[in-house]
């Protein structure tokens, strides 16, 4: 499916440190298998031609890595997940995480449940909504870290995601350009929300691609309030502290 010479190519060029690179990428080959065949059943990703998987794909989740000291045997949640990206992608890299992943669609968990299976990626993989389930006591605040590579606005996602992480863990957001104004319509939700902006990590691609990605801590307790239905969230976005 994929050039697995192109794909350590990439990999290297990005300067990553990984274990067992030829079996890695033997895995990351059926990943994209399993990625396009499922997509001709349900809608997964746009991103299907192979060196495009590499990319946009598989190095660009990894770059959460090159972001974040995701510590170990961390509890990590990926939130939104869709076909998996970031987390599948570090949990290949860091198989001590205990990973959950967390989409609101269950033909999506369906094909995160064959996945993880065929990658031996040990993943709890759960069909839920975050603004439901963000209030449920065996997943508030029980996470090292939350992640999230997605199109809603950090303001909102912040309310999706803080709610999942411990005090003093982290909320990693992956962008693409325009951080800079998301982060200040962003700031007063933050706060609201336990959270503190830590760092803005910056990559590029190899095919020119700019990235950033948002580092939050969780530096109190999120107020029981939060996360609030999707109906609120959407109509009254958290803009002032």
């Amino acid at each position: 499916m994929i050039d697995r010479a192109f794909l350590m190519d990439k990999l290297k060029e990005a300067e990553f440190d990984l274990p067992q690179p030829e079996q890695l990428a033997e895995r990351f080959d059926r990943y994209a298998e399993l990625l396009v065949d499922w997509n001709q059943k349900i809608n997964l990703t746009a991103i299907t031609a192979p060196d495009d998987i590499v990319i946009k794909h598989f190095v660009d989740s990894l770059l959460l890595l090159k972001a974040y000291d995701v510590p170990q045997g961390a509890k990590m949640i990926d939130v939104g997940t869709g076909a998996g990206f970031p987390s599948v992608p570090v949990a290949m890299v860091r198989g001590d995480i205990q990973l959950t992943l967390m989409d609101s669609l269950n033909k999506r968990i369906n094909f995160l449940t064959e996945l993880s299976a065929e990658l031996g990626v040990s993943a709890a993989c759960v069909h839920a909504r975050a603004e439901e389930f963000g209030n449920k006591a065996e997943f508030r605040e029980q996470y090292d870290v939350a992640c999230a590579r997605a199109v809603a606005h950090l303001r909102e996602l912040s309310e999706y995601c803080l709610p999942f992480v411990k005090v003093g863990g982290g909320f990693v957001a992956l962008k693409s350009v325009g951080l800079e104004q998301e982060l200040e319509e962003a700031k007063a939700a933050i706060g609201i929300l336990g959270g503190k902006v830590e760092d803005i990590c910056r990559f590029t691609l190899p095919d020119g691609a700019e990235r950033a990605i948002a580092v939050i801590r969780k530096i109190r307790p999120t107020p029981k309030k939060f996360p609030r239905p999707y109906g609120k969230i959407k109509k009254n976005p958290l803009n002032k502290a």
